[in-house]
């Protein structure tokens, strides 16, 4: 039975390195989950400036722009095992002196905030390399499904199981959630040692460069490479947008839906479980949708969800948006990573990846920035208006572009594979 319902969820076609790789990102995700609530309320218990309490948030976006496109360039060079080896080791040591200095009663704010920063920092350099790590172990065939589970460990143990987790076992005693993520980073530490990757990069007698050029080298593949190329401006697009509106969410919770501080909590449990559905309906989506058209309904879904929580003062109607939303973005995120794995030569996903993650993280600062600009000048609904707008006209912008993201046929994938780092394939 229980091999049975394993096979069903990770099929043994996948293989045993991937199973490890799977095992260990549910494993660490759990723990980053548990962090998610316990490194805020931490900064908080000690302080209540509010800059310094905004500035363990600002924590958590800062690394990915600053180390992503570095990290990027580890992984294409050097054993991509030994750097998620080495970044998760790195974290297990920093939350040791965490729990430390909280047991012994000496932390302070900065020391709290320097660790954060340090934690987030590894973080980026071991999810990076992670992520490269996929299509390596599985065939081209089978990304989808391998992303998939991946995604359903993210969403049920880094969203829903958690933060709750690690607010419970903060209210126990503050150095307790500290504890359980040095424990849970540990374990997927040990079970990324199982991973067997084939060799690449310099692994490969690969020549030594700079910096320089092998970050030009994976930018103006990205820029070569149309469905690629696509696939960045539309996530910076639409996270700009996305950041606008988020970043006023708990002002619109509480002030335009009318719920406290538990009733925001239950927005983000609503849209996890509304990524569930999308867990669930992967599979039976993609053998009936094309990727390129399951991106196209996806921007329609958050253009319209931006609308309706715009228009909207009911918290019955914000939960039922949030949970389509929630489903949404798991197949969006989903079929993104899987497209932009095909069509990347093994030697470029790193640095390509790094790229997606300035788009993401940039996109999210400069939405944000926006939003809070808009909710203070003219009201918390503002930020939504703009989302929807802007949205549409993106929509509108993209739509032709999205047709290039279709690489479930077989031509694409010969013509990814065909695209050397040296001599990037001409724009469409």
């Amino acid at each position: 039975m229980a091999n049975r319902l394993i096979e069903k969820l990770v099929p043994a076609r996948l293989g045993s390195s991937y199973r490890w790789l799977l095992a260990s990102s549910w494993t660490t995700n759990f723990g980053d989950g548990v962090a998610m609530a316990a490194g805020p309320l931490l900064v908080a218990s000690l302080t209540d400036d509010a800059l310094l309490i905004s500035l363990a948030a600002m924590l958590a976006w800062a690394p990915p722009l600053l180390f992503s496109l570095y990290a990027g360039v580890l992984s294409d060079r050097l054993d991509r095992r030994r750097i998620v080896l080495v970044a998760d080791g790195s974290r297990v040591v920093i939350l040791a002196v965490l729990f430390g200095t909280v047991v012994a009663g000496t932390v302070t704010v900065t020391g709290a905030l320097i660790a954060l920063g340090l934690l987030a920092t590894a973080e980026v350099f071991a999810d990076n390399t992670s992520a490269t790590l996929t299509p390596m172990l599985v065939s081209r065939d089978d990304l989808a499904i391998a992303n998939a589970r991946l995604q359903t460990g993210f969403l049920t143990l880094n969203q829903l199981a958690g933060p709750p987790l690690g607010a419970a076992l903060f209210v126990v005693g503050i150095a307790w959630p500290f504890a359980t993520q040095a424990v849970l980073v540990a374990a997927g530490l040990v079970m990324v040692s199982r991973i067997k990757p084939p060799p690449h990069g310099r692994q490969l007698g690969v020549e030594r460069r700079s910096l320089r050029r092998d970050l030009a080298e994976g930018f103006r593949w990205t820029v070569h490479h149309a469905a690629v190329r696509t696939l960045a401006l539309t996530i910076l697009m639409f996270n700009v947008t996305f950041g606008a509106a988020w970043s006023v969410l708990v002002l619109y919770a509480h002030q335009r839906l009318g719920l406290g501080a538990i009733g925001f909590g239950l927005l983000t449990t609503v849209s996890a479980a509304g990524g569930l559905l999308g867990t669930g309906l992967y599979g039976w989506i993609t053998a009936r949708v094309s990727l390129g058209n399951i991106m196209r309904i996806g921007l329609i879904i958050e253009t319209l969800t931006h609308l309706g929580l715009a228009l909207t003062t009911s918290p019955w109607v914000a939960s039922g948006i949030f949970f389509l939303f929630g489903a949404h973005a798991f197949v969006w995120g989903t079929t993104s990573v899987t497209v932009r794995q095909r069509a990347v030569p093994t030697e470029l996903q790193g640095r390509v990846g790094s790229l997606n993650t300035i788009s993401v993280f940039g996109g999210l600062v400069v939405g944000s920035a926006i939003g809070g600009v808009l909710g203070t000048r003219y009201g918390v609904t503002a930020p939504f208006w703009f989302a929807f707008a802007g949205s549409a006209v993106f929509v509108v912008v993209l739509w032709r572009q999205l047709s290039r993201i279709a690489h479930d046929d077989e031509n694409a994938a010969e013509e990814a594979q065909r695209a050397p780092a040296q001599n990037p394939v001409a724009v469409a």
